[in-house]
């Protein structure tokens, strides 16, 4: 899941910085590129994939 939050951020930022449109400082394309690199690290570091818990398999 931090992996598409991370594309969509990535997708803003792009966008931003395409067309050149003129934002305030919190929401500039730095920022969103940024806040795109924390979720891609998050998805990384294993975040996000629920519980790890045992694996169930088939007994032989």
């Amino acid at each position: 899941m931090p992996a598409v939050v991370a594309a969509v951020l990535f997708f803003i930022a792009f966008l931003i910085n395409a067309a050149q449109i003129s934002t305030n400082d919190v929401l500039s394309s730095t920022n969103f590129m940024l806040l795109g690199l924390t979720a891609l690290a998050l998805h990384v570091a294993g975040v996000g994939r629920g519980w790890g818990g045992r694996v169930r398999g088939r007994r032989r």
